[in-house]
């Protein structure tokens, strides 16, 4: 009872104990978690509908994400000159903002990184022992199930409620990035703060500094075995993996390499919401509307999946340079590429089968109009 008033908390039961999305050993633990988040929501009402009203995270952010990175420490700094008057009386603003630029133009390209948008990659966690809402540092009450955890990638502990506010700046920790294949090509870029997937950019250098020539590149399969190996290389080294000649003379084991982290990719590098758009374009007959929806379906990618697609267009473009020897043209990387950067969203297989072809065609436009669309 609650002042004058009998309130009932309803428990459901159907072989094992739950509410809502906790689950529960015990029907002691249910009931306990029940009279618990009843009388919270009962007594504190008003106050929870406040509490993403005026969040801490605004003002301070949140521990998890708001720690200076350890790479950054380690950046060196632009300094730059002095508004001043230089010998000559002039002022010295341009030679200010000169100076400024060519340092720009100097820095290597790996540390000129853009800032990707990550959503939280939030799940339904319980917490051991008390527990505050990094949004706004409010207690996190029940036994289980307390709140939600981007357990994957930052760490960020919040209320359920309070994870619809927060803002899509997740910031994945290496501690919890674990490998390399199968993760979130955001989340990699971000864990290791590049532009694209080491995988890619370590690949291609290897397949362009000694492959390009071969014949049936991409095409020709290289031994599994092997290809599995590099995959374990870079899941445990990282950009430290050695995949050079010396270790793998086949450069098929390379390509295959490659091609086996675009098909592990959780979110395909042309993403499922991207992907009507893209079959929309291949299906257009007139070639400049055609190329006029190609560049509106690219806008739909996630940034950091643009910039991956960008760079291996690139790529493919020189491999076509030399079709002479390797005998790979748009045509055949778009039947080699097409399933594997492209997945359709629909769960019919009839309907992924008949859109293969636009998913070939889809490739070959993307390299043969890649200085155009990029």
């Amino acid at each position: 009872r609650f002042g004058s008033q009998t309130r009932n908390f309803r428990l459901y039961y159907d072989g094992k104990h739950f509410v809502g999305e906790k689950r529960f050993e015990s029907i002691h633990d249910l009931v306990t978690d029940g009279l618990i988040t009843l009388y919270i929501e009962t007594k504190a009402a008003e106050y929870i509908a406040k509490m993403t009203i005026n969040p801490i995270y605004e003002h301070i952010g949140y521990t998890t994400l708001n720690r200076e990175p350890a790479y950054k420490k380690h950046m060196p700094v632009l300094k730059e000159t002095h508004d001043e008057k230089d010998s000559t009386g002039q002022d010295g603003v341009s030679e200010k903002r000169l100076t400024s630029l060519v340092r720009r133009a100097t820095l290597k390209e790996n540390e000129q990184i853009p800032k990707y948008e990550k959503v939280h990659n939030f799940k339904v966690h319980t917490f051991r022992g008390p527990h505050w809402c990094e949004y706004c540092a409010n207690f996190m009450w029940g036994l289980i199930a307390q709140g939600v955890k981007c357990a994957v990638d930052c760490g960020l502990n919040v209320h359920k409620q309070c994870s619809k506010m927060v803002p899509n700046d997740c910031k994945p920790d290496l501690k919890h990035v674990k490998k390399v294949y199968s993760c979130d090509l955001t989340t990699l870029v971000k864990a290791h703060i590049t532009k694209r997937p080491m995988v890619v950019d370590m690949c291609i250098r290897e397949i362009e500094s000694r492959g390009l020539n071969s014949e049936g590149l991409y095409r020709v399969s290289g031994f599994s075995d092997l290809i599995e190996d590099v995959k374990m290389a870079f899941d445990r080294d990282g950009e430290k993996a050695d995949i050079s000649v010396n270790m793998y003379e086949d450069i098929n084991v390379i390509t295959g390499a490659l091609k086996l982290y675009f098909r592990d990719l959780p979110i395909p590098l042309i993403t499922y919401d991207a992907y009507p758009k893209f079959i929309e374009s291949a299906k257009i007959m007139d070639p400049d509307e055609q190329l006029e929806t190609l560049h509106e379906a690219l806008k739909l990618l996630p940034p950091a999946h643009c910039e991956t697609l960008r760079y291996l267009m690139a790529h493919l473009k020189r491999v076509t340079l030399h079709e002479k020897e390797n005998l790979m043209n748009a045509e055949n990387l778009g039947i080699v590429f097409g399933p594997t950067l492209m997945r359709s969203p629909e769960l019919d297989a009839m309907a992924a089968l008949n859109d293969i072809r636009y998913q070939r065609l889809v490739v070959e436009l993307l390299i043969k109009n890649e200085a155009e669309l990029f």
